[in-house]
């Protein structure tokens, strides 16, 4: 889609994906405890959701907390869920008033119930919003998303109520957690790190990439006009020649 920003006309990806990577180091940089950075991280990315919105984007997808995260040390995986209690307090009143509806992709049956609960609440109301269409990745990880499809789909094969021969492509995307959303067109990673960690290994196979040096922490609106542009100047021709 084209947009103009600031001036420049830009073609502007329907679906941005983020890894919002280096809270942990952002906080050493500075001499802080971690979950500081994890803090910081947060304001971030609401405000990052103004920005994304403003520039254009449709679907906005992040990853917070990876099937992996859960080796971390017990101090900072404790800190990081009372910041998502924190975080989720409110948040059915501040979709509904951006008009932003909220959505969460992962294995959800292993957080605490109560943060359960709020997940389901917040995604009930503001299931009616056409704003942006946030999406937040939580306890999630690519290969165990494909896992959990290949079990639901073998389970109906089993049942006979799928034939073997009747599964496509359309018909995993339709099993995946991501079903309501459309493929992303860019995937950005932030910190300068350059690998993709177990995200959205199916609905990336087409995305363009686009790696910064910027700790998430830093990260603002004409950090992700540069991505935009980065986008904006690909040639995207999905397996075709030109």
């Amino acid at each position: 889609m084209q947009r103009e920003i600031d001036g420049v006309m830009y073609e502007v990806p329907t679906h941005m994906a983020v890894i919002m990577d280096g809270n942990g180091r952002w906080a050493k940089k500075r001499m802080m405890p971690r979950m500081l950075g994890h803090r910081q991280g947060a304001k971030v990315l609401e405000q990052s959701c103004e920005d994304v919105w403003n520039l254009g984007v449709k679907y906005f997808t992040v990853y917070a907390f990876s099937t992996e995260n859960w080796k971390r040390s017990q101090e900072e995986i404790a800190g990081i869920m009372d910041l998502l209690r924190t975080y989720l307090k409110d948040l059915a009143k501040k979709c509904n008033k951006n008009n932003m509806r909220m959505r969460f992709i992962g294995d959800r049956s292993v957080l605490d119930q109560d943060i359960q609960d709020k997940m389901r609440e917040v995604e009930e109301e503001s299931a009616q919003n056409d704003g942006l269409q946030f999406t937040v990745a939580l306890n999630y990880g690519g290969r165990d998303e494909l896992r959990r499809m290949t079990m639901k789909l073998a389970e109906q094969v089993k049942k006979g109520e799928l034939d073997a021969s009747e599964i496509t492509e359309e018909l995993i995307s339709r099993n995946l957690d991501t079903c309501e959303l459309p493929d992303p067109d860019l995937l950005v990673r932030t910190s300068g790190e350059e690998r993709i960690s177990n995200y959205l290994l199916w609905q990336l196979a087409y995305a363009e990439f686009y790696f910064t040096d910027v700790l998430w922490p830093d990260m603002n609106r004409k950090q992700f006009i540069e991505a935009i542009k980065y986008y904006s100047g690909r040639d995207r021709r999905y397996g075709g020649a030109k």
